[in-house]
């Protein structure tokens, strides 16, 4: 929740930075390289572990399914 919050508003100032450029090109620049680039570098590293999780909680709920689905199968006659 925090980093998102840290997201927020180092956009923010690297914005407002991109605005003091002396040309849009310039502009553009300081701000992917400052900001679009990094951050996005950084959130998909720090998502790693709930992307790990959903992965490995779907994979369960698979293998239960198929276990179920098994037990259903040599039940009936």
């Amino acid at each position: 929740m925090y980093l998102y919050l840290v997201a927020i508003a180092w956009v923010y100032v690297v914005l407002l930075m991109a605005m003091t450029e002396v040309s849009f090109i310039a502009g553009l620049m300081t701000f992917f390289f400052y900001c679009a680039f990094p951050l996005s570098v950084i959130l998909y590293v720090m998502g790693s572990p709930q992307r790990k999780r959903k992965r490995q909680a779907a994979e369960k709920a698979k293998r239960l399914a198929d276990a179920e689905a098994a037990n259903d199968n040599s039940s009936a006659p």
